[in-house]
């Protein structure tokens, strides 16, 4: 009998770096790693969509298309390279009508991308039918993937009577709508639509062992095309649940190189390579490659302190090829393997955190294993009230995350998702401390995904609430009529040159117009500035400085819902605004808000400007 093999896509230069370190991996770093990567021989690289295509424009002020072709030019085609995509929402956080899809996946093949895992926060298969139609006729290969996630916890899940009226069902027997049949039936229909791989994408890592067995096993009997799982190991089952997926035939399993493995992130590929070696299991990777790549990974990682969460505690260093592990650890591995095939939970986890333990891994972290969330979206929530000095809400916050899902129609809490239900969670603690009515300010995202324009939610939305949240019970669509191109202004300041040089510029500022404007705009300024570098240097242009005037406040203000930066201004001092006209428009919890007018005024001072971060309750504008 041949030998069972396990492919590899190895996340480290994508979900990895974004898990564990703010997705600041700068270009430099990754030029030192790919001449080691170009013959580690993983099936699949992922180095591409997710959080990349924002944050290098954003942090680094990096091109993200200059990342995709430097890597394929490096790997030289040994490694199919892939990105992830939130189907109709791309890399953004709205969704975009098919010629932005159509665009934007015809640029990455072309720029060397091979794979495109596509997901939808949802699991709404509208919402990836024309991505993997699209993939798979520009010559890619298309991976449906499934999001994972569970029903509410009982004493705080959906109310009985609301699942009676849906599923006709004893009011006192919630009815559990994420079953194993669930996730096999939107695999099933992924690979009918024509998904060449089908992931069960665990985002939060709350596939227990159990589950992944049952679920895996469902997947490998439905489907005629591979099977890939993806976990992190935040709440603690990533390693556990990943070798309960390897004996149930899991084709591809999705790991990190040590020094950017376990964590929030996924497992390491090292702990993965000694079970597969005790279960007779080929992992098709070249481990001496895996081993160059992890000498030089620990230089990568340390330039990365400043987002290292765990810096002065790593995990000590490790290598399975040469390295004896200790007898006492050795048997730890040997006793989750005899735990798995007995379907012995809690034995299992117990010599995984052993294991895991002794190499100096993070713990599991209980407060994201209790909440079932993902460890971004709380992570993300801490830094945003810590920003608001607000942290005394987080606890209320936490616990308003089901109410709020559950109002929201039962929906995965994966991006774009997550950030939107964790932001307006936040929010409405802050309504409740401040003595508002719950969902006093809902944000123009949550308004969006509970009027149906995201696509069509695990259950409905109570129409009621549609109507407190949007003005309406009808369930509304996304309308791709209303979609408007951004303009590509002419820069006087720079010559007169358009803002986006060339398509590639173009679909980033259709993709992410706020982050791309920034970037060009510094892009277009570097190039202006080597230009009349030769010449002589024109007089200094003086920008005249906002000041805030000093004297005192004597009429109506408008005031900050809650802290972020300002994006862009829309009024100016003597406007006359119109009741629910938008003023202006800030970003807080990744998500943009507009603030509108409460009633017709004439505007007499504004107190910010774009780029500025205010506070909760600073005072943004006056009106006469």
């Amino acid at each position: 009998m041949a030998q069972r093999k396990l492919k590899i896509r190895d996340l480290t230069l994508r979900d990895g770096q974004q898990s564990l370190f703010a997705t600041r991996l700068s270009q430099a770093e990754i030029d030192k790693l790919l001449p080691f990567y170009e013959n580690a021989g993983f099936y699949i690289m992922e180095v591409w969509g997710g959080a990349v295509p924002d944050s290098v424009m954003r942090y680094l002020g990096e091109s993200p298309w200059d990342r995709l072709r430097i890597i394929s030019k490096a790997m030289k085609g040994k490694s199919l390279l892939s990105a992830l995509s939130r189907g109709r929402n791309l890399f953004g956080y709205v969704p975009y009508p098919d010629y932005v899809l159509e665009g934007f996946y015809k640029e990455a093949i072309a720029n060397g991308l091979n794979v495109m895992r596509i997901f939808d926060a949802l699991n709404d298969i509208d919402n990836v039918r024309e991505s993997i139609r699209l993939i798979n006729e520009l010559g890619g290969i298309a991976d449906g993937a499934v999001c994972y996630t569970v029903d509410p916890k009982t004493e705080e899940g959906p109310k009985p009577g609301f699942f009676a009226r849906l599923f006709g069902k004893k009011a006192e027997e919630p009815e559990k709508i994420f079953t194993d049949e669930y996730f096999v039936e939107k695999a099933v229909e992924m690979e009918r639509l024509g998904a060449k791989i089908i992931t069960l994408k665990d985002m939060a890592g709350l596939v227990n062992p159990l589950r992944a067995a049952s679920i895996i096993s469902k997947l490998k009997a439905a489907l005629k095309v591979p099977v890939d799982f993806h976990t992190h190991c935040t709440p603690g089952y990533g390693l556990a649940s990943s070798l309960m997926a390897m004996i149930n035939g899991v084709d591809i399993l999705d790991t990190n190189i040590w020094w950017f493995g376990g964590g929030s992130a996924a497992p390491a590929i090292e702990l993965i390579y000694i079970f597969a070696k005790k279960l007779g299991i080929e992992v098709e990777a070249n481990m001496e490659a895996v081993g160059e790549i992890r000498k030089h990974l620990l230089a990568a990682r340390k330039s990365l302190a400043a987002f290292d969460l765990h810096k002065d505690h790593m995990q000590r260093d490790f290598d399975p090829l040469n390295d004896k592990l200790p007898a006492e650890i050795d048997a730890q591995f040997d006793r989750a393997i005899t735990a798995a095939k007995a379907l012995d939970e809690d034995t299992l986890l117990d010599a995984c955190h052993a294991i895991e333990a002794y190499f100096g891994f993070p713990k599991p972290n209980e407060i994201v294993k209790n909440a079932e969330v993902p460890g971004g979206m709380y992570s993300n929530m801490v830094a945003q009230l810590k920003a608001l000095g607000a942290e005394d809400v987080l606890e209320d916050a936490m616990k308003l995350i089901p109410m709020v899902r559950r109002d929201a129609g039962l929906v995965p809490l994966v991006t774009p998702t997550s950030q939107i239900v964790g932001s307006q969670a936040v929010s409405v603690a802050l309504d409740r401390k401040k003595g508002n009515p719950d969902y006093s300010n809902a944000s123009n995202q949550f308004i969006s995904l509970v009027k149906g324009e995201y696509g069509h939610t695990p259950v409905p939305v109570d129409p009621a609430f549609r109507e407190k949240i949007t003005g309406s019970p009808v369930e509304k669509p996304y309308d791709v009529s209303s979609y408007k191109k951004p303009a590509n202004p002419t820069l006087p300041e720079y010559g007169n040159v358009p803002l986006a040089a060339n398509r590639e510029e173009e679909l980033l500022m259709e993709l992410l117009p706020n982050v791309a404007n920034g970037f060009l705009r510094k892009l277009r300024a570097e190039e202006f500035d080597a230009k009349k570098a030769t010449e002589a240097p024109a007089a200094a242009e003086v920008k005249e400085e906002v000041k805030a005037d000093d004297a005192p406040i004597t009429g109506p203000t408008l005031r900050a819902p809650m802290g972020g930066r300002i994006i862009s201004v829309d009024v100016a001092p003597g406007d006359a605004v119109k009741k629910g006209q938008v003023l202006l428009v800030y970003e807080a919890m990744k998500m943009e808000n507009d603030v509108t007018a409460e009633t017709d005024q004439v505007v007499k001072r504004v107190f910010v400007r774009p780029d500025e971060v205010v506070g909760t309750d600073a005072i943004l504008i006056e009106f006469e």
